[in-house]
Protein backbone atom coordinates (compact mmCIF):
# COMPACT_ATOMS: atom_id res chain seq x y z
CA UNK A 1 0.00 0.00 0.00
CA UNK A 2 0.77 3.40 0.39
CA UNK A 3 3.26 4.39 2.75
CA UNK A 4 5.98 6.96 3.88
CA UNK A 5 8.58 6.30 1.65
CA UNK A 6 5.40 7.68 -0.94
CA UNK A 7 4.83 10.62 1.03
CA UNK A 8 8.68 11.34 1.39
CA UNK A 9 8.80 11.13 -2.58
CA UNK A 10 6.19 13.53 -2.98
CA UNK A 11 7.82 16.25 -0.68
CA UNK A 12 11.14 15.32 -2.74
CA UNK A 13 8.95 16.03 -6.18
CA UNK A 14 8.41 19.19 -4.35
CA UNK A 15 11.96 20.55 -3.80
CA UNK A 16 12.94 19.50 -7.31
CA UNK A 17 10.07 20.23 -9.23
CA UNK A 18 8.63 23.41 -7.42
CA UNK A 19 5.42 21.69 -7.07
CA UNK A 20 3.63 22.01 -3.99
CA UNK A 21 3.22 18.68 -2.42
CA UNK A 22 -0.84 19.58 -1.53
CA UNK A 23 -1.39 19.72 -5.46
CA UNK A 24 -0.56 16.32 -5.40
CA UNK A 25 -2.48 15.21 -2.39
CA UNK A 26 -5.54 17.24 -3.90
CA UNK A 27 -4.96 15.54 -7.08
CA UNK A 28 -4.81 11.85 -5.80
CA UNK A 29 -7.59 11.96 -3.36
CA UNK A 30 -9.82 13.13 -5.77
CA UNK A 31 -8.18 9.91 -8.81
CA UNK A 32 -8.52 7.51 -5.76
CA UNK A 33 -11.43 8.31 -5.14
CA UNK A 34 -12.76 7.71 -8.21
CA UNK A 35 -10.68 4.42 -8.86
CA UNK A 36 -11.89 3.04 -6.45
CA UNK A 37 -15.92 3.64 -6.80
CA UNK A 38 -14.93 2.02 -9.97
CA UNK A 39 -13.32 -0.76 -8.66
CA UNK A 40 -15.69 -1.81 -5.72
CA UNK A 41 -18.90 -1.56 -8.81
CA UNK A 42 -20.81 0.31 -5.57
CA UNK A 43 -22.70 3.45 -6.00
CA UNK A 44 -22.36 4.29 -2.08
CA UNK A 45 -20.61 7.66 -1.53
CA UNK A 46 -17.30 7.35 -0.51
CA UNK A 47 -14.07 9.25 -0.17
CA UNK A 48 -10.40 8.35 -0.23
CA UNK A 49 -8.40 10.22 2.21
CA UNK A 50 -4.18 10.59 2.23
CA UNK A 51 -2.34 11.85 5.36
CA UNK A 52 1.01 12.96 4.57
CA UNK A 53 1.22 13.55 8.51
CA UNK A 54 0.50 9.72 9.51
CA UNK A 55 1.53 8.33 6.01
CA UNK A 56 -1.94 6.67 5.77
CA UNK A 57 -4.17 5.82 3.24
CA UNK A 58 -7.88 5.55 4.21
CA UNK A 59 -11.46 4.88 2.60
CA UNK A 60 -14.36 6.21 3.68
CA UNK A 61 -18.15 5.43 2.64
CA UNK A 62 -21.24 8.14 3.61
CA UNK A 63 -24.76 6.96 3.85
CA UNK A 64 -27.15 9.04 4.80
CA UNK A 65 -29.55 8.79 7.97
CA UNK A 66 -33.42 8.27 7.02
CA UNK A 67 -36.56 6.87 8.29
CA UNK A 68 -37.20 4.22 5.45
CA UNK A 69 -33.92 3.08 2.87
CA UNK A 70 -34.89 2.98 -0.31
CA UNK A 71 -30.89 2.30 -1.46
CA UNK A 72 -28.88 0.49 0.44
CA UNK A 73 -25.71 1.94 -0.93
CA UNK A 74 -26.24 5.51 -0.32
CA UNK A 75 -28.89 5.22 2.66
CA UNK A 76 -29.02 4.00 6.35
CA UNK A 77 -32.09 3.01 8.84
CA UNK A 78 -32.06 5.17 11.53
CA UNK A 79 -32.49 1.93 14.04
CA UNK A 80 -28.90 1.08 12.33
CA UNK A 81 -27.31 4.18 12.49
CA UNK A 82 -28.06 4.58 16.23
CA UNK A 83 -26.55 1.28 16.62
CA UNK A 84 -23.07 2.81 15.66
CA UNK A 85 -23.79 5.90 17.23
CA UNK A 86 -26.77 6.59 19.61
CA UNK A 87 -26.89 10.69 18.83
CA UNK A 88 -27.91 9.94 14.54
CA UNK A 89 -30.31 11.79 13.82
CA UNK A 90 -32.59 11.33 10.32
CA UNK A 91 -30.51 13.71 7.83
CA UNK A 92 -27.60 13.00 9.30
CA UNK A 93 -24.35 11.73 7.29
CA UNK A 94 -22.67 8.22 8.87
CA UNK A 95 -19.08 7.95 7.96
CA UNK A 96 -17.32 4.42 7.84
CA UNK A 97 -14.35 3.26 7.08
CA UNK A 98 -13.68 0.59 4.36
CA UNK A 99 -11.01 -2.39 3.64
CA UNK A 100 -8.62 -1.24 1.36
CA UNK A 101 -7.46 -4.82 1.06
CA UNK A 102 -8.52 -5.63 -2.35
CA UNK A 103 -7.78 -1.65 -3.45
CA UNK A 104 -3.80 -1.93 -2.58
CA UNK A 105 -2.53 -2.85 -6.00
CA UNK A 106 -4.73 -0.19 -7.69
CA UNK A 107 -3.88 2.80 -5.39
CA UNK A 108 -0.16 2.85 -6.25
CA UNK A 109 -1.21 2.21 -10.04
CA UNK A 110 -3.74 5.33 -9.96
CA UNK A 111 -1.03 7.43 -7.67
CA UNK A 112 2.00 6.64 -10.07
CA UNK A 113 -0.65 7.94 -13.25
CA UNK A 114 -1.86 10.76 -11.51
CA UNK A 115 1.50 12.13 -10.39
CA UNK A 116 2.91 11.65 -13.74
CA UNK A 117 -0.23 13.40 -15.63
CA UNK A 118 0.35 16.02 -12.65
CA UNK A 119 3.63 16.37 -13.19
CA UNK A 120 3.16 16.97 -17.19
CA UNK A 121 0.06 19.68 -16.27
CA UNK A 122 2.46 21.81 -14.32
CA UNK A 123 5.43 21.37 -16.21
CA UNK A 124 3.59 22.29 -19.45
CA UNK A 125 1.60 25.61 -18.41
CA UNK A 126 5.33 26.45 -16.70
CA UNK A 127 6.23 26.21 -20.69
CA UNK A 128 3.22 28.18 -21.66
CA UNK A 129 3.59 30.81 -19.14
CA UNK A 130 7.46 31.55 -20.55
CA UNK A 131 6.44 31.70 -23.82
CA UNK A 132 3.55 33.38 -23.25
CA UNK A 133 6.23 36.51 -22.23
CA UNK A 134 7.96 36.12 -25.45
CA UNK A 135 4.25 37.00 -27.24
CA UNK A 136 5.30 40.21 -29.16
CA UNK A 137 9.07 39.97 -29.14
CA UNK A 138 11.36 39.08 -31.02
CA UNK A 139 13.74 35.66 -30.26
CA UNK A 140 16.12 33.74 -32.03
CA UNK A 141 15.62 30.10 -32.73
CA UNK A 142 16.86 27.05 -34.45
CA UNK A 143 15.64 25.71 -37.56
CA UNK A 144 14.55 21.95 -36.43
CA UNK A 145 12.62 20.41 -39.41
CA UNK A 146 11.06 21.88 -42.46
CA UNK A 147 7.76 19.92 -43.94
CA UNK A 148 6.45 21.15 -47.42
CA UNK A 149 6.14 24.99 -46.95
CA UNK A 150 6.44 25.02 -43.29
CA UNK A 151 9.62 25.65 -41.25
CA UNK A 152 9.31 24.39 -37.04
CA UNK A 153 11.60 25.69 -35.05
CA UNK A 154 13.77 24.77 -31.69
CA UNK A 155 12.33 27.61 -29.23
CA UNK A 156 15.50 27.58 -26.91
CA UNK A 157 14.27 26.73 -23.26
CA UNK A 158 11.13 25.33 -23.88
CA UNK A 159 9.75 22.05 -25.62
CA UNK A 160 7.26 24.10 -27.87
CA UNK A 161 8.10 24.24 -31.76
CA UNK A 162 7.28 26.89 -33.32
CA UNK A 163 5.65 27.35 -36.49
CA UNK A 164 6.76 29.88 -39.41
CA UNK A 165 4.13 29.29 -42.38
CA UNK A 166 5.02 30.08 -46.16
CA UNK A 167 3.28 33.74 -45.86
CA UNK A 168 4.64 34.52 -42.67
CA UNK A 169 8.49 34.16 -44.37
CA UNK A 170 10.25 36.64 -46.73
CA UNK A 171 10.24 35.82 -50.45
CA UNK A 172 14.01 35.04 -50.80
CA UNK A 173 13.94 33.18 -47.37
CA UNK A 174 15.74 29.77 -47.97
CA UNK A 175 16.37 27.24 -44.68
CA UNK A 176 17.50 24.22 -43.97
CA UNK A 177 17.53 22.01 -40.62
CA UNK A 178 20.38 23.92 -37.84
CA UNK A 179 20.05 27.36 -39.11
CA UNK A 180 19.50 30.17 -36.97
CA UNK A 181 17.25 32.71 -37.34
CA UNK A 182 15.48 35.77 -36.20
CA UNK A 183 11.66 35.70 -36.05
CA UNK A 184 8.54 37.68 -34.31
CA UNK A 185 5.85 35.54 -31.80
CA UNK A 186 3.06 36.40 -33.50
CA UNK A 187 0.51 34.69 -30.72
CA UNK A 188 0.24 31.46 -28.98
CA UNK A 189 -2.49 29.36 -30.10
CA UNK A 190 -4.01 25.61 -28.47
CA UNK A 191 -5.49 23.08 -30.45
CA UNK A 192 -5.70 19.60 -30.28
CA UNK A 193 -1.86 18.86 -30.90
CA UNK A 194 -1.13 21.21 -27.80
CA UNK A 195 0.36 24.61 -27.85
CA UNK A 196 1.50 25.93 -31.64
CA UNK A 197 4.12 29.02 -31.21
CA UNK A 198 2.95 31.07 -34.72
CA UNK A 199 6.23 33.14 -35.45
CA UNK A 200 6.60 35.17 -38.30
CA UNK A 201 9.51 37.15 -40.70
CA UNK A 202 6.81 39.50 -43.05
CA UNK A 203 5.17 40.94 -39.74
CA UNK A 204 5.97 45.21 -39.56
CA UNK A 205 6.93 44.35 -35.74
CA UNK A 206 9.93 42.19 -37.13
CA UNK A 207 11.72 45.25 -38.71
CA UNK A 208 10.69 47.00 -35.14
CA UNK A 209 12.18 44.58 -32.75
CA UNK A 210 15.13 44.55 -35.32
CA UNK A 211 15.48 48.03 -35.00
CA UNK A 212 15.21 48.17 -31.81
CA UNK A 213 17.60 45.66 -30.72
CA UNK A 214 20.30 48.00 -32.81
CA UNK A 215 19.16 51.72 -31.91
CA UNK A 216 19.11 52.15 -28.17
CA UNK A 217 17.80 55.51 -28.51
CA UNK A 218 14.31 53.54 -29.40
CA UNK A 219 14.55 51.99 -26.08
CA UNK A 220 15.28 54.86 -23.58
CA UNK A 221 12.69 56.72 -25.21
CA UNK A 222 15.31 59.39 -27.44
CA UNK A 223 13.19 58.35 -30.29
CA UNK A 224 10.17 56.85 -31.10
CA UNK A 225 8.29 54.86 -33.71
CA UNK A 226 5.41 56.76 -34.75
CA UNK A 227 4.37 54.12 -37.73
CA UNK A 228 5.21 51.87 -39.49
CA UNK A 229 3.60 50.18 -42.70
CA UNK A 230 5.30 47.42 -44.98
CA UNK A 231 4.40 45.29 -48.02
CA UNK A 232 7.35 42.57 -46.98
CA UNK A 233 10.15 41.61 -49.30
CA UNK A 234 9.49 44.96 -51.47
CA UNK A 235 9.69 47.78 -48.97
CA UNK A 236 8.79 49.38 -45.51
CA UNK A 237 8.12 52.59 -44.58
CA UNK A 238 9.03 53.92 -41.09
CA UNK A 239 8.23 57.39 -39.59
CA UNK A 240 10.39 58.33 -36.59
CA UNK A 241 10.52 61.71 -34.28
CA UNK A 242 12.99 62.53 -31.25
CA UNK A 243 11.85 63.34 -27.87
CA UNK A 244 15.39 65.15 -27.19
CA UNK A 245 16.30 68.77 -29.03
CA UNK A 246 18.90 68.14 -31.49
CA UNK A 247 18.79 64.58 -32.00
CA UNK A 248 18.88 63.51 -35.29
CA UNK A 249 16.04 60.34 -35.32
CA UNK A 250 17.10 59.31 -38.57
CA UNK A 251 20.52 59.36 -38.19
CA UNK A 252 20.06 57.54 -34.36
CA UNK A 253 18.47 54.94 -36.60
CA UNK A 254 20.75 54.72 -39.56
CA UNK A 255 23.79 54.82 -37.72
CA UNK A 256 27.59 55.66 -38.15
CA UNK A 257 28.54 54.95 -41.89
CA UNK A 258 24.81 53.19 -42.22
CA UNK A 259 26.38 50.39 -39.81
CA UNK A 260 22.39 50.26 -37.59
CA UNK A 261 20.04 50.06 -40.68
CA UNK A 262 22.90 47.93 -42.19
CA UNK A 263 22.78 45.72 -39.73
CA UNK A 264 18.45 45.11 -39.87
CA UNK A 265 18.61 45.11 -44.04
CA UNK A 266 20.75 42.15 -43.91
CA UNK A 267 17.88 40.20 -42.31
CA UNK A 268 15.92 41.75 -45.28
CA UNK A 269 17.12 39.79 -48.35
CA UNK A 270 16.66 42.99 -50.16
CA UNK A 271 13.84 44.19 -49.04
CA UNK A 272 14.08 48.20 -49.03
CA UNK A 273 13.75 50.76 -45.67
CA UNK A 274 12.31 54.00 -46.10
CA UNK A 275 12.79 55.74 -42.48
CA UNK A 276 11.13 59.51 -42.10
CA UNK A 277 10.73 61.94 -40.09
CA UNK A 278 7.06 62.27 -38.28
CA UNK A 279 5.39 65.56 -39.32
CA UNK A 280 2.26 66.96 -37.62
CA UNK A 281 2.07 69.29 -40.55
CA UNK A 282 0.15 66.90 -43.23
CA UNK A 283 1.70 67.90 -46.07
CA UNK A 284 5.39 67.85 -44.80
CA UNK A 285 4.33 64.60 -43.85
CA UNK A 286 3.16 63.06 -46.62
CA UNK A 287 6.16 64.63 -48.46
CA UNK A 288 8.35 62.51 -46.67
CA UNK A 289 6.33 59.66 -46.88
CA UNK A 290 6.61 59.51 -50.53
CA UNK A 291 10.26 59.51 -50.26
CA UNK A 292 12.40 58.56 -52.50
CA UNK A 293 10.31 60.76 -54.47
CA UNK A 294 10.33 64.42 -55.03
CA UNK A 295 7.33 66.87 -55.11
CA UNK A 296 6.91 69.38 -56.78
CA UNK A 297 3.56 70.58 -55.41
CA UNK A 298 1.33 69.32 -52.87
CA UNK A 299 -2.45 70.45 -51.45
CA UNK A 300 -4.13 68.81 -48.74
CA UNK A 301 -7.65 68.91 -47.98
CA UNK A 302 -7.98 67.56 -44.08
CA UNK A 303 -11.65 67.48 -43.79
CA UNK A 304 -11.63 64.71 -46.67
CA UNK A 305 -8.29 63.36 -46.06
CA UNK A 306 -7.02 63.80 -49.39
CA UNK A 307 -3.86 64.78 -50.61
CA UNK A 308 -3.22 65.99 -54.69
CA UNK A 309 0.74 65.62 -55.21
CA UNK A 310 2.74 66.47 -58.61
CA UNK A 311 6.07 64.94 -58.81
CA UNK A 312 8.73 65.65 -62.32
CA UNK A 313 7.96 63.78 -65.21
CA UNK A 314 10.82 61.44 -64.55
CA UNK A 315 9.94 61.01 -61.28
CA UNK A 316 6.84 60.25 -61.70
CA UNK A 317 7.84 55.62 -61.58
CA UNK A 318 9.68 56.37 -58.39
CA UNK A 319 7.04 58.15 -56.59
CA UNK A 320 4.66 55.21 -57.56
CA UNK A 321 6.52 52.60 -56.91
CA UNK A 322 6.89 49.27 -58.61
CA UNK A 323 3.25 48.16 -58.75
CA UNK A 324 2.00 51.22 -56.95
CA UNK A 325 3.45 50.04 -53.54
CA UNK A 326 5.50 52.97 -52.76
CA UNK A 327 2.24 55.36 -52.89
CA UNK A 328 0.24 52.78 -51.55
CA UNK A 329 2.54 52.50 -48.21
CA UNK A 330 2.95 56.34 -47.82
CA UNK A 331 -1.20 56.93 -47.87
CA UNK A 332 -1.25 53.77 -45.56
CA UNK A 333 1.47 55.61 -43.06
CA UNK A 334 -0.01 58.96 -43.22
CA UNK A 335 -3.41 57.72 -43.39
CA UNK A 336 -4.43 60.15 -46.36
CA UNK A 337 -5.62 58.98 -49.69
CA UNK A 338 -3.21 60.83 -52.76
CA UNK A 339 -3.45 61.67 -55.65
CA UNK A 340 -0.12 61.31 -57.66
CA UNK A 341 -0.05 63.55 -61.37
CA UNK A 342 3.22 64.28 -63.27
CA UNK A 343 3.84 68.10 -63.32
CA UNK A 344 2.33 68.03 -66.63
CA UNK A 345 -0.85 66.88 -65.82
CA UNK A 346 -2.24 69.90 -64.17
CA UNK A 347 -6.15 69.48 -65.04
CA UNK A 348 -8.69 66.62 -65.41
CA UNK A 349 -7.13 63.04 -64.85
CA UNK A 350 -5.07 61.66 -67.51
CA UNK A 351 -3.55 57.96 -68.54
CA UNK A 352 -0.89 58.74 -66.16
CA UNK A 353 -2.93 59.43 -62.76
CA UNK A 354 -2.42 57.12 -59.42
CA UNK A 355 -5.02 57.49 -57.00
CA UNK A 356 -4.04 55.84 -53.68
CA UNK A 357 -5.82 55.34 -50.13
CA UNK A 358 -5.11 53.76 -47.20
CA UNK A 359 -7.90 51.43 -47.03
CA UNK A 360 -8.24 50.54 -50.81
CA UNK A 361 -4.57 50.58 -51.82
CA UNK A 362 -3.63 52.10 -55.40
CA UNK A 363 -6.06 52.31 -58.20
CA UNK A 364 -3.83 52.76 -60.85
CA UNK A 365 -4.54 53.83 -64.46
CA UNK A 366 -1.70 53.26 -67.08
CA UNK A 367 -0.24 51.53 -69.85
CA UNK A 368 0.60 48.06 -70.14
CA UNK A 369 4.28 48.78 -69.95
CA UNK A 370 4.42 51.84 -67.83
CA UNK A 371 6.11 49.64 -65.12
CA UNK A 372 9.10 48.18 -67.29
CA UNK A 373 11.28 50.80 -66.84
CA UNK A 374 10.48 51.43 -62.88
CA UNK A 375 13.31 52.78 -60.85
CA UNK A 376 12.21 50.82 -57.28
Amino acid sequence: MISKDFFEALKDLEAEKGINEEVFISALDQALTAAYKKNSGMAKNAQVKLNPEKGTIKIYSYRTVVSEVEDEEKEISLEEAKMIKHSYKVGDQVMQEESTKDFNRIAVQTAKQVITQKIKEIEKQSIYKDIAEKEGKLIIANVKRIDGENVYLEIGGTTLEGLLTKRDMLPNDSFKPGDRIKVYVRHIRDDFRGAVVQVSRTHANFIRMLLEMEVPELNNGEVNIVGIVREAGLRTKIAVSSTVANLDAIGACIGNKGARINSVLNELNGEKIDIINYSENPADYIVAALSPAEVSEITVDTAAGVANVLVPENKLSLAIGRGGHNVRLAAKLTGYKIDVKPTSAVSAPKSSDVVATESTGANIILDDDFFDDIDD
